[in-house]
């Protein structure tokens, strides 16, 4: 759904429980916190609409119970508008852009926003190995120490020569791998997770030997991968392409991650930067589905 469907689809708050009880229960609701079956709408009139009452473990509960939505004071079609609003942003959105859209504040956008891709997070986990020609690279994100006001605070800051790009920068890396017209998975690391044994551990965890092209940079660490999948080597020092031996589509959404940092976010803190790199492998993901919208919903509640 685009954001004029959304709007159409869900002009009561009503609707969209409704929507999202289909996509959870399709027709069956099933208690939360027992999984028994034995349900049935809630009688009391002074509780919160769209509950319902089990007769197993005697307590109520909402479609909301156990999901991202699950305690928050939004309506949830406020919810489903922020969701489609960040699917919508290939380079991302921030949380201020996304408050003037909805008029929401920006702090409580943030905290859902946050919510979210922890959800998109979970979901990616559960995808299956990557196959087929892969490929595999590092990048770096962040940006060089800041200049004081006073020049003699300057002083203190690493020369140019200390702060270099690309391995050995104070930025933090991130290794990624990308499987050519599939999905990609990249994760926040540190300089450890760089070396042979974080790569080899890292390949193992998220790629398929069997059959597998993987294609690398010359970065002697990944030469010692598995010896079940084939290893090519790109030089860039000589070439970037030759025939299908390159990394252009993961160094594409490389691209697409720095973009997000650089014009929407501008800045985010190591902490949560492992979100923000779920949020673009997330988006990349589901870059062919014409329904993302509806995939989503039914992702974030584990239908």
């Amino acid at each position: 759904m685009n954001i004029i469907e959304i709007f159409q689809t869900f002009r009561t708050d009503e609707q969209a429980i409704e929507f999202l009880e289909g996509v959870r229960w399709k027709g069956n609701p099933v208690c939360p916190y027992c999984a028994s079956e034995r349900v049935g709408a809630h009688a009391s009139t002074d509780r919160l609409r769209s509950r319902w009452q089990c007769h197993g473990c005697r307590r109520s509960f909402a479609v909301t119970v156990g999901t991202l939505f699950h305690g928050s004071h939004k309506s949830l079609r406020e919810w489903f508008l922020v969701i489609a609003l960040m699917l919508d942003a290939k380079k991302s959105a921030s949380a201020c852009q996304i408050a003037r859209h909805t008029g929401i504040r920006r702090p409580t956008v943030w905290s859902m926003m946050q919510r979210i891709r922890a959800a998109m997070a979970a979901s990616d986990e559960q995808a299956g190995l990557l196959h087929g020609i892969v490929e595999a690279d590092e990048t770096y994100v962040g940006g060089k120490p800041r200049k004081g006001n006073k020049r003699d605070k300057n002083n203190d800051l690493p020369p140019p020569s200390k702060n270099p790009r690309g391995r050995g920068t104070r930025k933090t890396p991130v290794i990624g791998a990308v499987e050519c017209g599939g999905n990609v998975v990249a994760r926040v690391t540190n300089p450890d997770g760089l070396s042979a044994k974080g790569i080899n551990r890292f390949m193992a965890e998220h790629v398929d030997p069997e059959g597998t092209l993987l294609i690398t940079d010359q970065y002697k660490g990944y030469q010692r991968v598995d010896a079940d999948a084939v290893h090519a080597i790109i030089n860039h020092a000589r070439e970037y392409v030759n025939g299908i031996i390159h990394t252009n589509t993961i160094e594409g959404f490389w691209a697409l991650v720095k973009r997000a940092w650089y014009g929407s976010h501008y800045h985010y803190s190591k902490r949560y930067m492992p979100l923000y790199i779920a949020e673009a492998c997330y988006k990349y993901n589901k870059r062919h589905s014409t329904q993302a919208f509806e995939e989503s919903i039914a992702a974030f509640v584990g239908a």
